[in-house]
Parts: structure tokens; sequence; C-alpha cells
């Protein structure tokens, strides 16, 4: 059959109609590019347009673009604006085009925004209905044998069926629960015939020709849990059965799952989570990468991680950037606490950067923007997540590099600056560091290397193994013994006191040390070894420095107790200046520092660190305030090398610096519960009496009586013999 070509042969398919759709971010925007390619074979006249508060929060031009589109809509889909930041900029342009426009969807975003939807004789401006007071009893209580997200799901399938025969506004309703249904679809079938579907029943006035002439299909259904892989055919499949056989069980180093969207999934835009899953297969993990709809991962965890409430993995690792149970715009700490509890095996929370490209987050001092790391990192912290890292985000525009770290990589047309790419550097070391966790939970107890640090600041004044509000050596003894008592290799001193003398005194004569030396590094292997030796020769002189040095080697203070190994962090900064590293860009820690941490990764092959009391330098070094990247020192210097951190659980906020700068694992410990007493009853009187004596001057003929009150007091205080 020819293709129409007349305007007669069209049946009124040419005729202009403009659809705009605003959303959080990019994730769909190369499926609504595919779709629109498509929709213009079908409807010459239509122009579709798709903008991203990502970009527009941050892109004036971005935002001017959005909202001329905005006032010459005549179809208006917006989803997930729910940050005031980002729909604040476009609600005067939705309020003043909502009467004018053909039909307006507004759904998952701020009460603000979702109030303007207007379709058909559906207007939620208005007070509830007696059809909406009807759908919130069919919604009934919260489905107690399913999560919140699942419920939710099952509910959005059933209401279109529920009012398909019921005429008026129900089929408005009807409409609006369907458009939800593509949207949560978001490939590019169903990307497609959202707009047509919204085009053939609400095409207005001068539009009207273009309604009722289309029968698009109902929303494609996928799997609402399931697992995915790059190399499966399709990539969605329901049963981990279906997963292509990576990594033999028979060599596995561990088994890990992934928690990925659904929503990029189904989009294809999925680049960035390949490269993660080819990261961890790379370090001998098996991988299971599964998804659940509705933000809600549980139903995810529950099928494929774990077996009658046992798990049937090492660890868990969530590549959604958001809370377990909730999304972007909340979460369900409770629920998420329960599960996890349950899963009992690490849980990781990484992310992409969504709110900027990667070439953006590479290159500035902050890292993550504020909305990130509020989304991305703190969210998810009130699950009980750790270790939060960047793993990939949206290319930058063409010609740019990236320069978080020394690989520099280039953008170039290959790659769609709206697509979602893997940091390939952030993914081998989030990789790296998940296998390093799943190595140090498969490993016998007995033969587990655990490195202790411990603090000296400030330096050269006698307070090593100091913390606040804790004994340090007092709560290092408790804790080795424990440690033995479960299986460790530990080799108790007799005493607290021993244990103290043996790591503070020891050989330090010797060398002329405030602590026992327990290693010398010798320079050709420092220098021979040291990654980044340029940064720190350029700023300390040549290996290996004047801190913690004979001029031939490099010392590592502490001493080895069977698997333990107690060691005392470095100094940080300048003689007389310890804190001037934290404050002065481009610097770099000592030799000595350095040296030290690629010793306990290196040398000793600890399988963990405990950093021991509030609080060390490691996580103030120089690097970005939030989302490290390869650059940053509390990135280096850490590596892969589990990180557990005593801190004080009454300084959260710099206790969130070590989770976020040097991916620490915090256990809590409590102050203690003492205040200052102060003076009371006759001390008072004492005080006060001593300090007017000590005003008086010598010939003041009131000293001596003065000094007669004083001794009287003292004496009935039995603080000294009466007179």
């Amino acid at each position: 059959m020819p293709k129409p070509t007349t305007a007669a042969e069209l049946g009124g398919r040419d005729t202009p109609i403009r659809v705009a759709i605003l959303t959080m971010d990019t994730h769909l925007a190369t499926a609504t590019a595919r779709a629109n390619a498509r929709l213009v074979r079908q409807l010459p006249g239509l122009r579709l347009t798709m903008h991203a508060a990502s970009e527009w929060a941050a892109d004036t031009q971005a935002l001017a673009a959005c909202l001329n589109d905005i006032a010459r809509a005549d179809i208006i889909v917006v989803t997930m604006l729910f940050m005031e930041d980002h729909f604040l900029p476009v609600l005067p342009a939705i309020e003043a085009r909502r009467e004018s426009c053909d039909a307006i969807v507004c759904a998952m975003s701020a009460s603000e925004v979702v109030r303007h939807t207007r379709l058909g004789k559906f207007d939620m401006s208005k007070p509830a209905s007696g059809l909406t007071a009807l759908l919130k009893r069919l919604r009934g209580n919260k489905d107690k044998t399913s999560s919140g997200g699942a419920a939710q799901m099952k509910m959005l399938r059933r209401v279109p069926k529920l009012l398909r025969f019921i005429p008026g506004t129900a089929q408005d309703v009807r409409s609006y629960f369907l458009t939800l249904q593509y949207w949560l679809g978001g490939s590019e079938e169903n990307v497609f015939n959202l707009v047509r579907f919204l085009v053939n029943r609400y095409a207005s006035g001068p539009r009207e020709a273009l309604r009722g002439v289309d029968d698009p299909p109902l929303p494609v259904e996928y799997p609402e849990v399931g697992v995915y892989h790059p190399r499966m055919n399709p990539r969605i499949a329901e049963h981990p059965g279906q997963l292509p056989a990576g990594v033999s069980t028979a060599t596995s180093r561990g088994r890990v799952g992934l928690l990925l969207l659904r929503s990029y999934l189904l989009s294809g835009n999925s680049g960035h989570y390949d490269g993660v899953i080819a990261a961890m297969e790379a370090q001998g993990l098996q991988v299971v990468p599964a998804f659940a709809a509705g933000l809600d991962a549980r139903p995810a965890v529950e099928r494929f991680f774990m077996h009658q409430g046992v798990a049937t993995v090492d660890a868990v690792v969530s590549l959604s950037g958001f809370s377990l149970v909730g999304g972007p715009a909340y979460n369900d700490a409770r629920a998420a606490e329960e599960v996890l509890a349950r899963l009992d095996v690490p849980y990781i929370s990484a992310h992409p950067v969504e709110f900027q490209s990667l070439d953006q987050w590479g290159e500035s001092e902050r890292g993550l923007l504020p909305v990130e790391s509020t989304i991305m990192v703190a969210i998810p912290e009130l699950d009980g997540a750790t270790a939060p890292m960047v793993f990939g985000g949206r290319a930058g525009q063409p010609g740019t590099t990236c320069k978080g770290c020394a690989e520099r990589c280039a953008f170039t047309e290959v790659q769609n600056a709206q697509d979602m790419h893997t940091c390939s550097n952030r993914a081998r070391m989030l990789a790296s560091r998940v296998a390093r966790m799943v190595a140090l939970r498969r490993e016998e107890r007995a033969q587990r290397r655990v490195a202790v640090v411990i603090f000296n600041f400030p330096p050269n004044a006698g307070n090593t193994g100091t913390a606040a509000y804790l004994s340090v050596f007092e709560s290092l003894f408790q804790v080795m013994r424990a440690m033995r008592d479960r299986g460790y290799q530990v080799e108790m001193p007799e005493s607290v006191d021993a244990l103290r003398e043996s790591v503070i005194t020891g050989n330090r004569e010797q060398f002329g040390t405030d602590a026992n030396v327990h290693t010398m590094i010798d320079t050709d292997d420092h220098v021979r070894r040291e990654t980044w030796l340029a940064e720190i020769e350029s700023q300390w002189g040549a290996a290996p420095g004047r801190v913690l040095s004979n001029g031939r080697s490099i010392y590592v203070l502490g001493r080895q107790f069977g698997n333990v190994l107690v060691t005392i962090q470095p100094g940080m900064g300048y003689e007389g200046d310890p804190m001037r590293l934290l404050f002065e860009k481009g610097f770099a820690p000592t030799h000595a520092f350095s040296a030290h941490y690629r010793y306990l990764r290196e040398d000793f092959a600890a399988h963990a660190v405990l950093h021991f009391g509030t609080h060390g330098a490691l996580e103030f070094m120089p690097g970005k305030q939030s989302g490290m990247s390869g650059d940053c020192w509390p990135d280096r210097l850490i590596g892969d090398l589990p990180n557990f951190y005593l801190y004080a659980a009454n300084n959260p906020s710099e206790g969130a610096i070590a989770k976020r700068r040097a991916g620490a694992t915090l256990i809590s410990y409590l102050t203690p519960p003492v205040t200052q007493a102060g003076l009371y009853k006759g001390l008072t009187d004492l005080k006060s009496s001593m300090d007017h004596w000590r005003a008086l001057t010598p010939d003041d003929s009131h000293r001596a009586e003065t000094a007669a009150m004083i001794q009287s007091l003292a004496a009935e205080l039995e603080l000294a013999q009466p007179t």
C-alpha cells in the first residue's frame, strides 16, 4: 500500500501539534528520540521535545528552551519533579499554559505540580470527586504480603481494567493511569505509544482532526522483577538461570547481587551498568544483576539474593543511587533495615552522577552537587548503606575531557551526551573493593589479618594513642581479647600497660622516634612502588622526606600481635602546623603517610583496617568534598582496603566525612556519661578567698587576715591542718 502523500490521504495526520515532556533526568532521552523518529513518520505534523531538570537546573539556555516549549505545547507530560530546585523554575509556565493546552499530565511529582493535571473532565486541582474516593477505597490497606512498590504496581495495572467500562470522567481517570503505565514501562515502544495515545484522545481545537484516527495498543508489559545482563538476548529475563555463564562456580571468588533501576534497562540506557558488571566479573565474582519495579528493591532482594530466608550472595551493591525502599523522593528506612538485617551481608550504595556530566564532576573541587549528595548519599545512609562512590554518569559534550583521574577520558561524537556511561576507573575500584569485602567475609577468622591504626595528634606532644572520649589502649586491649576469643590469631600482651609500653616505647630510643618502629621501608622500594611520587616530591622534596625518616628509609611505627598489626598514623602536615594540609589546595600527604597505607594494603596484606577512635587524618586529605575520583587522596590511600572506623557517637558530621571520603563503615561508641562537676559548698568560698588574696598587693594590710580565713576554710574541708 503506497504511503499517503496529500492532506486528504493523511486524514489530518499532518496537523501541527506539539508535545512536551518534562522529567527529572535524561535517562529516557534516547528512547524518546527513537520514538520521535517513528512518530514523525506517522504524524508528520507532530513535534516532540523532552526537557530534563538535571539540565535546566544548571543551564539558563536549557531552561529558556524548556519554558518556550511549555508555552507552545498542546500536550504536556510532567514526571519526577519533586525537588523545589527542579519544579519552581517551570511551575509558573505550567500554570500559565494549563488552561489553554489540550491536556496536561503531572505524575510522580510534588503536590504543587501534580495538582495541575487536566485530562478531559479529570481535573486534579478540584476537590476529590466520588470517583477519586472510590479509587482510594479500592486501593485498601497496604498489602501486608507484598512490598509497597509491588502493591503500587499491582494497583496501577488493576485500575484501568476496573474503569474500562465506566463512562464519563472515569475514562479520563483511566487515561491518567494508562499514561503512568506507558511511562513506567519506559521503552521506546511505550514512549511511542504514550504520545499516540494522548494525541488520539485529547487533541482539541485546530488539532481535533487528529483525535480518534489512531488505535495505539495498550502499554507493553515487562517483568516487574527480573534479572539483566548485557550478554543475554533479550537482556531482561525473569529467572536467574537465564543469566549467561560468566564466572564458573569452581573459580568464583564470591557471588554479588547488583540492584539496578528498571527504567534505565527498559529505555536501553544501561551502559553505566554494563561496565560495572564487566568489572565485577573481571574480579572473578559471579554477578546477579537484578531489578524491581516501583522504586522498591525488596522484591528483587528476596527473590534473587535469598533462599528460604538465607542470603545466597556475599554482598549487595545498589547501583540505583536511591534508597532501597522509596526512591529519590523519600525512603522507608525501617523497611530497608528489616530486609537488610535478614540478608546480613555487606550493603554498598554506589551511584552515577545524575545532575551533571562526568567531565563536570571530574574537574569539580566539590564533586557531587548538593542534590546528588542528598539523594544518592545521605538518604541511602539512612538505610545502612556504606562506602558510597561514583561509578558512571552522562558523557560530557563532544570534545571535552574528564579530569577526574590520570586516565583523562575524552568524549567524542560517538558518545551521546545524554546517555549513561561507565567511569572505568571508578568501576574498577568499586569492583576491587567489593572483591576485598567478599574475601574478608569468606576468609577464616584465624587467617584474617587486621591492621589497627591509632593516632598521635598533635605529634611530638606525648599524644600517641589518644582519641576523643575514648581510653584507646584500654579499649584496644578489650577488642583484641574479644577477637582472640572469637577465633582470630592474636598474641595478647599481658596487660593494658604492657600493650601501651610495647607500642609507645619499644625500640623508640634506638631510632629516635615517638613510638616503636615496626619496620622500615627502603627508599629505593618506596620510589619504585609509589604511584604518585611526583606529586608528593613536588611538596615534600625527594624521597624519603624528613617525616619518619632516617634519610635512607621510612619508618612504620607500631607493633604486631599475631595477625593484628597496631600502627600509628604518621603526622599529616607541617611541623608546628599539622592542619595546614587540610586547607591548602594542590597539596599531597608526606612520603611517610602514603607509604604507611601502601604498607598496610600490600606488604602486611591486611584483610581490613580499623581506625581506632575519633579521629585521624585520612578522611581529611586533599580531594573532592564528596564523590571521590581517582585523583582524590583519601581514595588513593585507602584504595580497595575495607575500612572500619571506631567513631564517637556525638560527632556525626565528621563521621559522615569519614564515610563519604574514605569509604569507612562506622562503629559508634558512646561518650562517657561524665560532665564537669565544678565547685560546691565550702570549696566555692575557698576559691573566692584565694582569688581575693591573689589580687591583694604585697603590702596590703588585709593579706594576713585573708590568709587566716583561707587556712580556716581549708581546715574545715580537711584540706589543711587546723591551726
